[in-house]
């Protein structure tokens, strides 16, 4: 039996490969795949290869952690069974559910280390959703919104819902939510959004004391800044690649004293490290998910043989496409 994993062959490229499943070593576990999540905005970048070749994959997550060289395995939300374990591991590990920062395969190990057991009530599909929620408790965390505060978010994918849908929970003045997608928009009202509005409807809105820019979209940066009132704060939460941001700093933000805020989910912001960690935010997170209906965000659960088709869908076809898991049990 051998296992199935997606390969970016090169820029633009999409490949399934079946290889010999792995061994667990000592202290690995081998880990059956049920469901991974694909993180469109940050994987069409590798995909696409629009992203610094100067840097790792990504240094926090072990699997990850190489060169930005093609071939390229990516994603990082997989959630699957222990099915053999390694030398010096518990017996107790094998047929849990876990979840693993990892790229998408059918079979993998890891360290004990570094999968997370699952909540026993938390089904597959969300649990796939961790990553994605735990980014949206950090922007959440980083923007610290204030009781009767109006706030905005402009961009939503997944990780813009998610955020909406938890700032929906706040006692807020006004919670607005852009996006130029006509569906995502109405998505956003059934999280709990007061508003919508298009990126050229903006005008129309009150000035805002938080706003969270997570388009992916370099000149969303703009609208941000323009939404955002004197003194306000923007957390911008998107990742842009090699793509540059050309911002209008010109006009009225010289004088705003609007605070402008890198928030990325690899760290904590160093204000919560004295009573928060991983492990405390990761809680949050796996709470959120049984609050909120994540299930109403996929719109696909397809093959893993179809991954080419599950790229194509979210870089061609966006307005019907915002979720896509693969499903390794229907291989």
């Amino acid at each position: 039996m051998n296992r199935t994993s997606v390969l970016f062959t090169a820029p633009g490229e999409v490949t399934v490969v079946h290889e010999a499943i792995p061994r667990p070593a000592s202290g690995e576990v081998l880990v059956q795949t049920l469901i991974s999540a694909i993180s469109a905005g940050t994987e069409l970048l590798f995909l696409r290869g629009e992203v610094p070749t100067s840097m790792s994959v990504d240094s926090a997550i072990a699997a990850l952690d190489g060169a930005v060289r093609y071939p390229l395995r990516y994603g990082y939300a997989c959630v699957g069974r222990v099915v053999e374990i390694g030398a010096g591991v518990d017996a107790a590990w094998i047929g849990r559910m876990v979840f693993a920062f990892h790229p998408h395969t059918s079979h993998f190990t890891a360290h004990t280390a570094q999968v997370i057991p699952a909540p026993d009530d938390i089904d597959p599909a969300q649990a796939a959703l961790l990553p994605n929620m735990e980014t949206a408790v950090n922007l959440v965390m980083d923007g610290e919104p204030i009781i009767g505060e109006r706030v905005a978010v402009i961009g939503l994918g997944v990780v813009g819902l998610l955020t909406t849908a938890l700032l929906a929970r706040f006692p807020l003045a006004r919670l607005l939510a852009v996006d130029p997608l006509s569906q995502r928009r109405s998505l956003a009202l059934t999280l709990g959004a007061h508003a919508v509005a298009s990126p050229d409807e903006r005008g129309e809105h009150s000035v805002f004391d938080l706003t969270y820019e997570v388009s992916g979209a370099p000149d969303a940066l703009n609208t941000a800044l323009a939404l955002t009132g004197y003194a306000g704060r923007v957390v911008i939460g998107s990742w842009y690649g090699v793509k540059r941001a050309t911002l209008d700093l010109g006009g009225a933000f010289h004088r705003s004293r609007i605070r402008v805020l890198a928030s990325q989910v690899s760290t904590i912001d160093p204000r919560w490290l004295g009573r928060w960690d991983k492990a405390r935010r990761l809680d949050v997170a796996w709470e959120m998910l049984r609050c909120i209906d994540v299930s109403r965000l996929v719109t696909h659960r397809l093959s893993v043989e179809q991954a080419p088709e599950a790229y194509r869908l979210l870089a061609e076809a966006p307005a019907n496409a915002l979720q896509v898991l693969f499903d390794y049990e229907t291989r």
